[in-house]
């Protein structure tokens, strides 16, 4: 089986509901996957924008969620996942607000992508203290078993 992530909220590549971003409440939807690998030791979760600030002249990628060290028999993520929430071991990196913790869509202009990218790890990733991105992306280089990305859009009415 391979590794997939799917949302209950909303199909891959469809409009992210208003209640998981700043419009609405800003909390995080629900995920759940399936096929992680049984060679698998952990699982990180990135969610990111590639297409901000504006999707016609996009600068940067902006960075919404980093979680790590996700135990492999987590089978997903429950809607409104606060760090309370999270399952028993997952760490929590710092998002482009800098802070932890879901942040949710908020483009400034145009519709913009969401990528929810989860990695199956061969490693427990550690001696990371409140991570960036890239710091997280650095330290599982060479690690990774699988991959599976869910895409959600999101354009703000004025």
């Amino acid at each position: 089986m391979t590794l997939s992530i799917q949302s209950k909220s909303f199909e891959h590549n469809a409009l992210i509901p208003g209640r998981f971003t700043c419009d609405g409440q800003d909390i995080s939807p629900p995920l759940e996957w399936f096929g992680v690998p049984p060679e698998a030791k952990s699982l990180t979760l990135i969610v990111d924008d590639p297409d901000a600030p504006d999707p016609a002249a996009p600068k940067m990628t902006w960075v919404h969620w980093v979680l790590y060290n996700i135990p492999v028999d987590a089978h997903g993520l429950e809607e409104n996942s606060v760090a309370a929430a999270l399952p028993a071991g997952t760490k929590e990196g710092i998002n482009d607000w800098g802070r932890k913790g879901y942040g949710g869509p908020c483009p400034p202009i145009g519709k913009h992508r969401y990528f929810f990218k989860l990695y199956a790890l061969d490693t427990v990733l550690a001696g990371l203290q409140e991570p960036t991105k890239a710091q997280v992306e650095e330290a599982f280089k060479g690690h990774i078993l699988a991959k599976a990305q869910l895409v959600g859009t999101y354009e703000r009415s004025r």
